[in-house]
């Protein structure tokens, strides 16, 4: 099967409106350069007077219209210094062998039915905006606190609440990771009795616990925790935050807290023989080492450079950031498979080991974090990760991007065995990080309509935009496939030529019950936050309230199947029948991503924009660094 991407800038709806300009000077050459109508023309007065009055004619025609001739040069974006595009602008004067000039090509516009479909969005959220989604987003509040009463009454301290058997686990090293990781959605929320809580258990007993717990996983441990508290030392009004006037400990607990982690964290970095950390650090002991297999995730050791950054810049100590940054540094050297990059790499080496490339588990924030560590370092000597970033897309776009049959939606899949190896149609749900991502990185932020407006965004950043929404589309729709709404772990698609056949989602009345295949071992649903996070991102982006209303319906499934009455909701084992049996487990990011994502989606754009903020992996708000660390 052809490996071309399934679909073209054909389907990127620009207002392509053709026109042609006659040239002054070809003009002027015509009549006045033809020998005979020359020497005609200035032997009588009459034929002067004609000359000057079409001489007139012209140059008013060309002043009037002066604004609608839009340069090539405009439809390029121009990068941070970059002089491209600037010599690309067409004259004609001096040329005498054509009448009519070629025209140049617009940059991209709003279409008319683009235009029609986001007054009318905007229109309708207006409408909505104090009474639904205000009253709605009050109701992911209120699951936050359903959430968190059946942590604090069954769990305390402990990692992770297990709500049906009213008790806590340890599963992340001990450190309360719950209490950490719903911090900051607490913050933005306004919930004070929680931060009040938090923010309290963390002051009097998080130290400890950081003194004398044993193994934690640098990765989860960085993304979760350290996150957490950096967020929380911002978002509480340290350097400068956001909410000076927060319940809670003074903002140096958080700060000092996270000090003392990443010093021990650090050990993962400094006790490897390469550039590529450890998996595994001993708190209490100051020591790493490598993973039982002796690789390292790519995802993992990509994945934490945004939060070793910021506290470098808090600290002013340069250590953090330095470790850190090697990493990417160190794999940018490495060869990759148009940009693509294999899911293991190995301490010991610092080379890739095996084939095996996704975008799923164990690939997935690698391609995350070029973006966004190139964002939080805007202005610095860090434009490697852009290109890097670049180069991937177009990769992910080339060798992954697929489309289902029969109904065409549009996925992407694997290469468990390389670029020579078979293709394999699978799709976990962490691969839905990907819609926002795409987004991001093509407005940086912005809107999608100031971006296109101030002629920011590039054809490519366009086609990858549009690539966000058809993504988008699929990931929604592998929640609308199943029996309860709610998405499965892993999702297969039947392709051309290759179709896997199987079970379905159990929702007979989808239109996409053939395209989707969901495998008995991967009908689990773990609460999961990477759809809501790419509908929170291209709602921000484009305005359109498609976005609002598919997570409303996402919310309300969660609502229905995964809600428990004594506190708390839980994971599930088969989201493609109903009842669906329960798993007796509540992740930390159900807190810490996956409503704190809906929230922000049903609220007010100003609240943590995106063009003062990157999210880390696990929806840690970070602000942008304006300057190198």
């Amino acid at each position: 099967m052809s490996k071309s991407l399934p679909y073209s800038m054909k389907d990127v709806h620009y207002d392509n409106a053709k026109f042609r300009q006659r040239s002054v000077s070809q003009v002027i050459s015509q009549v006045l350069l033809t020998s005979n109508g020359k020497r005609d023309y200035l032997k009588c007065s009459t034929g002067k007077l004609l000359v000057l009055l079409m001489l007139g004619g012209l140059a008013y025609l060309v002043l009037t219209n002066k604004s609608a001739v839009h340069p090539v040069s405009d439809g390029i974006a121009k990068k941070d210094g970059s002089k491209e595009g600037e010599n690309l602008m067409t004259h004609g004067s001096g040329k005498f062998r054509r009448f009519w000039r070629k025209p140049p090509r617009l940059p991209p516009r709003l279409s008319p039915d683009e235009i029609i479909s986001r007054n009318r969005s905007i229109q309708e959220s207006t409408k909505r905006e104090e009474p639904e989604w205000v009253a709605r987003q009050q109701k992911v509040k209120d699951a936050f606190i359903h959430a968190w009463s059946g942590y604090k009454a069954h769990a305390m301290g402990y990692d992770e609440l297990m709500p049906l058997s009213h008790r806590g686990v340890n599963g992340l090293g001990g450190l309360g990771a719950t209490i950490i990781d719903a911090l900051d959605t607490a913050m933005i929320m306004g919930a004070d009795e929680v931060i009040h809580e938090a923010g309290s258990w963390i002051e009097k007993h998080l130290p400890e616990r950081i003194e004398g717990k044993g193994q934690v996983n640098l990765f989860e441990t960085t993304i979760r925790l350290l996150g957490g508290l950096l967020s929380a030392y911002h978002l509480s009004g340290g350097s400068q935050g956001r909410i000076p006037e927060q319940k809670g400990p003074t903002p140096s607990i958080y700060l000092e807290n996270a000090k003392n982690l990443a010093d021990r964290l650090l050990t993962a970095f400094t006790a490897s023989p390469s550039d590529i950390p450890y998996s595994d650090v001993v708190l209490r002991d100051k020591s790493a080492h490598p993973a039982p297999d002796g690789l390292s995730s790519t995802a993992e050791v990509a994945t934490v450079q945004l939060e070793f950054n910021y506290l470098s810049y808090l600290t002013g100590d340069p250590k953090y950031s330095i470790e850190a940054m090697k990493v990417l540094q160190h794999i940018k050297t490495l060869p990759k498979v148009e940009g693509l990059v294999p899911i293991y790499i190995s301490p010991q080496s610092g080379q890739f080991s095996g084939d095996n490339i996704r975008l799923g588990s164990r690939g997935d924030s690698y391609y995350e974090y070029l973006i966004k560590v190139w964002l939080q370092q805007k202005g610095t000597n860090f434009s490697y990760l852009y290109d890097m970033y670049v180069e991937a897309i177009k990769g992910v776009r080339h060798l992954l991007v697929r489309k289902s049959v029969p109904n065409g939606l549009v996925f992407v899949g694997e290469l468990p065995y390389g670029k020579e190896g078979g293709f394999s149609p699978k799709m976990d749900h962490l691969v839905c990080f990907l819609p926002g991502t795409l987004a991001l990185g093509a407005t940086k932020g912005l809107t999608k309509e100031r971006a296109m407006r101030e002629n920011l965004l590039t054809f490519e950043d366009m086609e990858n935009l549009k690539l966000a929404e058809d993504l988008a589309k699929t990931c929604v729709e592998i929640y609308s496939v199943t029996s309860t709404g709610l998405a499965p772990e892993i999702a297969y698609f039947n392709i051309e030529g290759n179709s896997e056949g199987g079970p379905g989602g159990g929702n007979k009345s989808s239109k996409y019950l053939n395209d989707i295949i969901i495998k008995p071992a991967d009908r689990h649903n773990l609460l999961r936050p990477e759809t809501v996070e790419s509908l929170f991102f291209l709602y921000r982006i484009t305005g359109d309230s498609k976005y609002r209303e598919w997570g409303w319906q996402i919310f309300e499934a969660f609502e229905k199947y995964t809600k428990i009455d004594s506190g708390g909701y839980t994971s599930l084992d088969d989201v493609t029948v109903i009842p669906p049996q329960r798993r007796d487990k509540m992740e930390t990011f159900f807190l810490g991503e996956t409503l704190k994502y809906i929230y922000l989606l049903f609220g007010n754009s100003t609240t943590i924009p995106l063009d003062e903020y990157v999210f880390n992996t696990e929806a840690h708000p970070i602000p942008i660094i304006s300057r190198s660390v």
